[in-house]
C-alpha cells in the first residue's frame, strides 16, 4: 500500500507504531519494522545509553527503517539527540517540545524529523521549521492528550500545512486507516493494540491483561487541573486522584501524586499505577504478534475499502 509517508520513510505499509515510554523498546519496534510498518524505540526520559543499546540491538538485526521518539522535556533528550545522530538512526519523532533547536543537526545528518503536534497552530510552526511529516494526534489517545479529537484535528491540519501527516489516537484496525485516509492523513500511528503484541517485552503480563479486558468506556483522563492532562485505564489509582481534585488540591499536590505511577503499571501494579491506553483498549480482544496485528489492520483496510466502494 503505497502513499506519501511509505515513500517518505520507505516502509511497505502507512504504519507507524507510538513510541511509548517504559514500553516501545527495541523488541517491539524491531518486530514492527521487520512486519513492513514504522518500528519506534520509545526514549522517554531514559539515558541515553540505554537509548543506544536498544538502538543498536534493532540495526544488528534488520536494515528496515526505524525510528527514535525523543521526549524533549526529558532531561537526557540533548543526550539522546548525541547518540541519534552518532548511530545514524533514519527517522526522529518527537514530544513534549519544539525540536527547533536541534534541527540543523538533524537534517545535516539526514534524519527525517516527526514532531507530535496537539492544533493548528504547533503543526504550521513546525512545518516552518523543515520539518518532513508531522504525527496529529487527538484526544482519544492514551497518555498526555490535547483537547481536540482526532476526527476534527486531522483534516484541518491536512489543510493547513503541506506535508503529509499522519493520524494518531482512536484507531485499532483497517477502519481506523481507511477513515483517516479519507481524512486527508497519509498514515496512521498505532500504540495501544501494539502493546499487547508478543514482542512488546516491557510491560507487565498485568499491564497488557487490563487493556484487554478493559471495554469502551473504562479510559479517564486525570490531570486537567495540572494543565497536563492523561487517558488512562480506570482503576483505584484514578478514583484517588479524581478524589484530590475534587477537594480541591493544588498543582503541585496532584503532581506529586501521579509521579512514579506509570512505571509501576509498567512493572505490574494496576491498581496504584498509571495504565496509559486509548480509548480503543475495548477494541483490543486478544495477545498476538506484531506480525499478526498488521496482517489483521491491512485485512479490515482491503475489507472497509471494499465496502466502501460497493456503496458507491
Amino acid at each position: 500500500m503505497k502513499t506519501k509517508i511509505t515513500e517518505l520513510l520507505g516502509i511497505e505499509y502507512p504504519i507507524i507504531q507510538g513510541g511509548m515510554a517504559w514500553i516501545a523498546n527495541g523488541d517491539l519496534a524491531l518486530a514492527v519494522s521487520k512486519a513492513g510498518g514504522l518500528g519506534t524505540i520509545g526514549a522517554g526520559s531514559a539515558p541515553a545509553e540505554w537509548v543506544r543499546g536498544e538502538i543498536q540491538k534493532v540495526k544488528s538485526l534488520t536494515d528496515k527503517p526505524f525510528a527514535v521518539n525523543i521526549m524533549l522535556l526529558s532531561p537526557h533528550a540533548k543526550d539522546v539527540v548525541d547518540v541519534v545522530i552518532e548511530e545514524q538512526v533514519p527517522i526522529v519523532t518527537t514530544g513534549a517540545g519544539n525540536p527547533g533547536i536541534f534541527m540543523k543537526r538533524f537534517k545535516e545528518a539526514g534524519i527525517k524529523v516527526i514532531p507530535v503536534v496537539p492544533s493548528v497552530a504547533l503543526a504550521k510552526r513546525l512545518e516552518k521549521l523543515g520539518v518532513d511529516a508531522l504525527i496529529v494526534e487527538g484526544m482519544e489517545a492514551g497518555g498526555h492528550i490535547g483537547e481536540l479529537t482526532t476526527m476534527a484535528l486531522v483534516p484541518q491540519v491536512v489543510d493547513a500545512v503541506n506535508v503529509p501527516v499522519i493520524a494518531a489516537g482512536g484507531m485499532a484496525d483497517g477502519r481506523g486507516l481507511v477513515a483517516a485516509l479519507a481524512l486527508g492523513a497519509e498514515g496512521v500511528q498505532f500504540g495501544t493494540r501494539f502493546i499487547v503484541a508478543h514482542e512488546c517485552t516491557a510491560p507487565h503480563q498485568n499491564y497488557k491483561e487490563a487493556i484487554i479486558k478493559a471495554s469502551d468506556r473504562d479510559t479517564v483522563v486525570t490531570g486537567r487541573p495540572t494543565g497536563h492532562p492523561v487517558r488512562v485505564i480506570r482503576n483505584k489509582l484514578t478514583r484517588e486522584y479524581q478524589e484530590l481534585e475534587k477537594s480541591g488540591a493544588s498543582k503541585e499536590e496532584l503532581e506529586s501524586f501521579g509521579i512514579g505511577k506509570y512505571r509501576m503499571a509498567v512493572e505490574g501494579d494496576i491498581q496504584h499505577g498509571s495504565i496509559l491506553s486509548g480509548q480503543i483498549a475495548g477494541m483490543v480482544t486478544k495477545q498476538e504478534s506484531v506480525a499478526e496485528i498488521i496482517e489483521d489492520i491491512m485485512a479490515t483496510t482491503k475489507s472497509t475499502l471494499e465496502r466502501v466502494r460497493a456503496v458507491n
